[in-house]
């Protein structure tokens, strides 16, 4: 049975819609637009209405595309928009086996814990480190038995008045929203690898107007932060700096934007408000233009990074991308500006469906998005309708006897084994249990049978002493 899925990136130069179907473990891309990006700024949304018609053009040529009209999506919020805090919870746990209820809880009990400010609301739980009986760094308590379960937790928060105008935004477009991913975690579920995470690693997706950061460790996502620079930035200074139209500056960044090498070609190009007289201008000046912006955004990332007090654990190094990733030399540049850390172009992950325009590293948190809805997120997550997501499969019901054990019962198969063990041997309409569940049934006795008292009634001495005179 396949089901439709509807991605939307909203960022501040392109609006990307993606619509894929579902089957099983199976993604195909069936659909996709993209428009230009208006009513929206460094991240933040500033009209509605602009933002909601771009929303519209490329969710309408998705739609054509694909032949589905699908209305519920999972669409993208800036890190403009975000902050985090860490928390910790602690429970108990009477029955002594860990299910995804008992996380549930515990994740919940982190939740409460913090301090969130009024004008916040959580759009992410995410537990990067359990504590089972006091032993630490545990990856997945989920199975274990313990008498005390802890967490630390890092809780992603967006500011109240965002998120509405956001929600705003998407359902003027005639869109019921189903989630709510920050663009930069949505990126790494397609761009890092699980070896990258174990070891640590930082993404950085550089867009058009700004750059979002992030830091994975272990589990999850331990540090986010944004710089509202982008490769737009690049685009104005060339304007300025060359006095020329800013879609001229925009080619000349595209053709010629080059972080390793500066030559001493001339171009002729447009004067700005005179298109009638043209300046000559050296490819050096264009190269340091380039070099200066780029240069200042990585150095004020790295500050970033360092900042963090989660440099040292990064083992694998840097990740970049973004559209802004595209300008050449880029990844040579960004390895010395971060004390020679391996540093790499981050693509999306290949899927059914996934043409060439869409393996272009801008591309990355729309495909992020997708595979966020097929289970691609962290292990354990609250998202932000508070809801405990997970990557354990679902556990059918069970009948033993007549007890019934849900999913959220039948917390391991050593349970049910344990259960199963147990013999139940019914006695008019009473079930008594064997205490003993190792003892073999061939050498059972009736003196092996609870004796009834006086309460209990009549019913069962009557069955006893009738089966005692039969044997």
């Amino acid at each position: 049975m396949s089901k439709s899925i509807l991605a939307i990136d909203i960022g501040s130069t392109k609006i990307c819609a993606v619509i894929a179907e579902v089957t099983g473990d199976d993604i195909q891309i069936i659909g996709h637009g993209v428009a230009k990006s208006q009513g929206v700024k460094k991240g933040i949304i500033t009209n509605i209405e602009l933002a909601s018609k771009s929303i519209r053009k490329a969710l309408n040529d998705a739609r054509r595309i694909a032949g589905n009209n699908i209305s519920t999506a999972t669409v993208s919020i800036s890190n403009a928009y975000a902050k985090s805090l860490s928390s910790t919870g602690v429970v108990n746990i009477p029955q002594k086996d860990i299910s995804t209820k008992e996380i549930n809880r515990l994740m919940e009990t982190a939740l409460y814990n913090a301090n969130i400010p009024n004008e916040y609301e959580v759009i992410h739980v995410l537990p990067y480190n359990f504590r089972v009986d006091e032993q630490d760094f545990i990856e997945d308590p989920y199975g274990m038995n313990a008498s005390r379960l802890e967490v630390d937790a890092n809780i992603i928060l967006t500011q109240k008045t965002s998120l509405s105008n956001l929600k705003k935004t998407v359902r003027s477009a005639g869109l019921e929203i189903e989630g709510i991913v920050l663009n930069s975690y949505a990126s790494s579920i397609t761009v890092l690898q699980d070896d990258e995470k174990e070891l640590g690693v930082a993404l950085i997706d550089m867009g058009g107007q700004t750059s979002n950061l992030i830091i994975h460790i272990g589990n999850s996502i331990r540090y986010n932060s944004f710089l509202g620079v982008g490769s737009n930035h690049i685009t104005n200074d060339l304007s300025m700096a060359l006095h020329t139209p800013l879609q001229i500056a925009e080619n000349v960044k595209i053709r010629h934007g080059d972080l390793v090498n500066g030559t001493h070609e001339i171009i002729e190009l447009p004067v700005i408000g005179d298109e009638e007289n043209r300046n000559s201008i050296s490819l050096e000046m264009v190269h340091s233009v380039v070099m200066a912006r780029v240069e200042e955004s990585l150095s004020i990332l790295a500050n970033a990074i360092d900042k963090s007090a989660l440099s040292e654990q990064i083992g694998a190094g840097i990740v970049l991308t973004g559209g802004m990733t595209k300008l050449k030399g880029i990844r040579e540049l960004a390895t010395a500006i971060f004390r020679n850390s391996p540093v790499r172009i981050g693509y999306p992950k290949d899927v059914g469906g996934l043409i060439d325009e869409l393996k272009d590293p801008s591309f990355s948190t729309v495909i992020g998005l997708l595979l966020y809805q097929t289970g691609g997120h962290t292990q354990y997550e609250i998202d932000n309708e508070k809801n405990m997501l997970h990557t354990k499969s679902h556990i059918p019901e069970v009948e033993l006897g007549d007890i019934r054990l849900n999913d959220e019962q039948q917390n391991n198969s050593a349970i049910v084994t344990q259960k199963r063990r147990k013999k139940e041997k019914k006695v008019g309409n009473k079930v008594l249990r064997d205490m003993n569940p190792e003892k073999d049934s061939d050498n059972f006795s009736f003196d092996d049978l609870p004796r009834p008292d006086a309460n209990e009634g009549n019913i069962i001495s009557k069955i006893t002493n009738w089966a005692k005179q039969l044997f």
